[in-house]
């Protein structure tokens, strides 16, 4: 990379945001653009599903103001979006008509809420939680709403539920699977967290099919749930999310599941990189396919990113871990729940605290931990320096995890 060469980011979510702030820190004089297909300055995405849908005061929270990304030398496009990539050209083209050329390029085009494709998009009482635009709308329907329907047991449903039930909402979950967080938490856990929300007041039902539906004017009234008809006030859906890989596609860029890239974050073109909740990249070591949706990641493969746009050698390496607050459940996991693991409970300080650890052979793989974040803490201490104390003494509440590291 040389001074005043041009770098376009496109995507103003937390990875585009982040790594506007790595090359700002690095002080190395390129041109950037970023460009946000939103209105709103890049902004904090986390509270949208928790304390900004309680309050109707609170604001969207931007990670920079205005001013600073002119100082840092970063022109913003907001409200724009890119229509087309000129990989030959090196030159993207704007909703707006304008033409952006580029040294370097990087999709940061994150992921779309999943939704039922029968179901019409422009129904007045279904929602979905993505960007700061759904958590203006969602609130404004959640404080009208006394219930609540939650299509999806996952961390974003769940965190909706939980608010909505602190709001006093009646709410009901709905979940095809036979437990929740099927793909995301041990069996022990999800068992905790169902118990928990059901204590709270949250009618929670597994293993339900969901069928037929049935409108009435411009809103939603009613689903069949295996068999029967369950009666919406408001509906949310939280199946997931799918990565907006659609330009990257049309520009010829090999996609499975999210964008391709390498360990350097580098698309099938080399002037073209691809990070946070959009890429695909290989696990350090096993070099399984991953596409993993956290601020932890999008915080790290920009430091990589950086690392890789002024020519350093890097491979992403990082240690995945993941956070979700849901009422009173602080949920924190540090590593990928392994298929063939062996887990062991370790007590936390109070009884609504624990930390589940989860063994291959002799080797500590992850840590799942509720309401114990120093346990959290001290657990990615020893995933990241490779440290295996054996379970006995690991689970022994009289040994401070932090005191193995």
């Amino acid at each position: 990379m040389t001074p005043n060469e041009p770098i376009v980011i496109i995507g103003g979510g937390h990875a585009g945001a982040q790594l506007c702030n790595a090359l700002a820190g690095a002080g190395l004089g390129a041109r950037v653009h970023l460009v946000c297909d939103e209105a709103e300055l890049p902004y904090q995405r986390p509270p949208l599903s928790k304390a900004f849908l309680k309050d109707p005061q609170q604001a969207v929270q931007a990670h920079r103001a205005e001013p600073w990304y002119a100082e840092a030398g970063i022109t913003l496009h907001r409200g724009d979006a890119v229509v087309a990539i000129d990989r030959a050209a090196h030159t993207v083209q704007l909703r707006s008509g304008a033409q952006l050329p580029y040294a370097q390029l990087v999709l940061a085009t994150g992921a779309v809420a999943r939704t039922l494709p029968a179901l019409p998009a422009t129904l007045a009482n279904v929602a979905a939680l993505r960007s700061a635009a759904d958590a203006l709308r969602l609130r404004g329907l959640l404080g009208a709403a006394q219930q609540l329907t939650v299509l999806g047991g996952g961390f974003i449903g769940l965190e909706i539920a939980a608010t909505a039930r602190a709001l006093g909402k009646q709410v009901t979950v709905l979940e095809s699977a036979p437990r929740l967080l099927s793909r995301s938490v041990s069996p022990e856990l999800a068992e905790h967290v169902l118990a928990t929300h059901r204590a709270s007041g949250i009618d929670l039902r597994l293993g339900v099919k969901v069928g037929d539906f049935a409108i009435v004017g411009d809103r939603l009234a009613s689903l069949s749930v295996d068999g029967q008809a369950h009666a919406v006030e408001l509906l949310v859906m939280g199946i997931g999310a799918a990565p907006q890989v659609q330009l990257a596609q049309d520009a010829g860029l090999a996609c499975d599941n999210g964008i391709v890239v390498d360990e350097l974050l580098r698309t099938s073109d080399a002037a073209i990189l691809a990070l946070g909740d959009c890429a695909s990249f290989p696990e350090h070591g096993s070099g399984r396919r991953l596409r993993l949706e956290s601020v932890q990641n999008a915080n790290d493969q920009a430091r990589t990113a950086l690392a890789t746009l002024t020519g350093q050698h890097e491979p992403y390496r990082a240690l995945p871990w993941f956070w979700s607050e849901q009422g009173s459940l602080r949920l924190q996991m540090a590593g990928l729940m392994p298929a063939d693991g062996v887990r062991h409970r370790r007590p936390g300080a109070t009884p609504a605290s624990f930390s589940i650890l989860h063994y291959v052979g002799d080797r500590l793989a992850c840590v799942e931990s509720v309401n114990a974040p120093l346990d959290h803490m001290a657990a990615r201490k020893l995933l990241e320096t490779g440290k295996s104390p054996a379970p006995t003494v690991a689970c022994d509440p009289a040994v401070a995890l932090k005191s193995l590291i």
